[in-house]
């Protein structure tokens, strides 16, 4: 699919029109502006409320060779004036109402409420409502694949929407983030009779999982605090191997000691490998995730030491800016469900706040349903879901070949309900052969998932066959993780070694000698099966 800045005409003459069917043999391509980058100051169209803005035209030569990029926008940044746009963030309780009294600078290390409940980032939305919906869409189109610090970044081009007091200068970025939108033809016609379905791949990322899009906004602000002689010595976190990857990474390439707790032989050794690559002090602890969690909290209340954990909803601010991205690669238009596989449950939140901030701003006029699809093994969600939100209880997770949210106590659980509930949203589940087999047939249409987007495929199939979601409906898989981290499952599927499971869509390779013959019987004999 084209790149954002870019809209490929995509409007239905029916319902039942596929993707192909929309487009003329030419694809037909129109550039929703032209190349400029916005700034506040004199008049520009998509304004109200009295507010202005101007447009600064890109310059025709490079800058000087011996200055950086990151050099350059703050070259410009002090030969324009600071900017004055007026819009802030702040730390409140999770779900408090609009008056409360209880507020945190985003510079203050603190992670809970006074009740101990979650915190959430509030942004001043009347401030940012001096500027339309046009606005905005016009804003973040402009910035889409440019190398203008930090405007190339996925997370960064939406800076105002995440953390908008931070200095361009603090920020700790890989450009993470514009991931692609994959029309996923040929598994929604043949596995699921649908037309319209995509699978959005945040795992085609700096580090291979969707956990980058939070961590460069959660390193950056470590950063500015360390620059601020804030008394912190590194960042921490418990993972399940795909944290662990981000924070190691971000902290690398700020220069910051990284943390991490590690489940011992609960992860894969390519996600192993991450944090002790890039430089990270890892400690393998004989327990599960959750009591790796409980002990990196304990670590962080004692010693100078920030937590990187989802329970810092930092890193949620860059969580949801796939969900903006979802629609910006629709052109603004909105699907009908998106499905988000869920663990520790952070990220099914930041989905319903990205599409929730789109809408209050005036993008888009709805949001779409919401799907949570957990491993059948580790589901405190979905029998929460199930019982019609009666008393939340944790299990004990089993193991999960969806690894990553092999998470029997999340700690965002009353984020994913309100999320849920707010979007009209459904749970469901996954076994483990269901989950294995729907990652198998994804690969064998040409694409590479994660076990956990097997999750949510295999979650996909059964709304599809109870009719909860229509064959013409638009629906989005969120697929969190690159398939290169997880490539042991593979082999173990392909080879049928899992203890009962059948492994239907297996592919082993075939032995056969070295002779002519040999290879001929064989090759004659696969043709045949396809009817040549």
């Amino acid at each position: 699919m084209a790149a954002a800045s870019f809209s490929t005409v995509l409007h239905p003459s029916s319902s039942s029109s596929s993707l192909r069917d929309r487009v003329s043999p030419t694809t037909i391509i129109h550039q929703r502006l032209p190349s400029s980058v916005f700034c506040y100051g004199s008049r520009r169209r998509g304004l109200s409320g009295g507010a202005t803005a101007s447009v600064v035209q890109p310059s025709k030569h490079r800058r000087p060779a011996d200055e950086s990029i990151r050099e350059e926008a703050a070259r410009k940044l002090h030969s324009n004036g600071a900017e004055s746009h007026g819009f802030s963030a702040k730390y409140v309780p999770f779900n408090a109402p609009l008056d409360t009294e209880e507020e945190y600078s985003l510079d203050e290390i603190v992670y809970r409420s006074r009740s101990g409940a979650l915190l959430d980032v509030r942004h001043d939305m009347e401030a940012l409502k001096k500027f339309d919906g046009e606005y905005w869409k016009n804003l973040f189109d402009s910035r889409v694949g440019k190398t203008t610090w930090p405007y190339g970044s996925g997370v960064w081009s939406k800076k105002e929407w995440v953390l908008p007091g931070i200095d361009s200068d603090h920020i700790v970025s890989a450009f993470e983030g514009n991931s692609n939108l994959f029309w996923a033809e040929r598994y929604g016609k043949e596995v699921l009779g649908m037309n319209d379905l995509w699978v959005k791949h945040c795992g085609i990322s700096h580090t291979g999982s969707f956990k980058d899009l939070g961590m460069t906004v959660l390193v950056s602000q470590v950063n500015r605090l360390r620059k601020l002689n804030r008394p912190l010595v590194g960042v921490g976190c418990a993972s399940t191997g795909d944290t662990s990857a981000a924070l190691s990474a971000y902290c690398a390439a700020a220069g910051i000691p990284a943390i991490v707790f590690l489940p011992a032989n609960r992860i894969s050794m390519a996600q192993l490998v991450q944090p002790i690559a890039n430089g990270a002090f890892v400690l393998s602890l004989d327990t599960d995730f959750d009591g790796c969690m409980r002990l990196i909290r304990e670590v962080t209340a004692e010693l100078p030491i920030y937590l990187a954990n989802s329970l810092n909803s930092l890193r949620l601010e860059g969580q949801k800016t796939a969900a903006i991205e979802i629609l910006q690669q629709f052109d603004w238009e909105v699907p009908d469900w998106v499905v988000v596989p869920g663990g520790n449950l952070g990220n099914i939140y930041a989905f319903y706040k990205g599409f929730h901030m789109c809408k209050e701003l005036g993008l888009v006029d709805r949001i779409p349903r919401l799907v949570c699809a957990q491993a059948a093994n580790a589901n405190p969600l979905y029998l929460h879901y199930k019982s019609g939100w009666a008393d939340f209880k944790p299990v004990k997770a089993g193991e999960t070949f969806a690894s990553a949210i092999q998470i029997g106590d999340p700690v965002s659980i009353d984020r994913a309900v309100y999320a849920l509930q707010k979007s009209d949203g459904i749970v469901e589940e996954a076994t483990e052969e269901e989950l294995m087999d729907a990652m198998a047939q994804a690969d064998l249409s040409g694409m590479f998932i994660c076990p956990h987007t097997g999750v949510a495929l295999a979650s996909l199939i059964k709304l599809r066959n109870s009719g909860v979601i229509g064959k013409t409906d638009r629906t989005v898989v969120v697929s969190t993780a690159h398939g290169l981290k997880f490539t042991q499952s593979k082999i173990d599927y392909h080879s049928k070694e899992i203890e009962e499971m059948a492994c239907r869509f297996a592919n082993p390779p075939v032995q056969v000698k070295a002779d002519f013959g040999s290879v001929m019987d064989v090759l004659k004999k696969k043709l045949a099966s396809f009817g040549l």
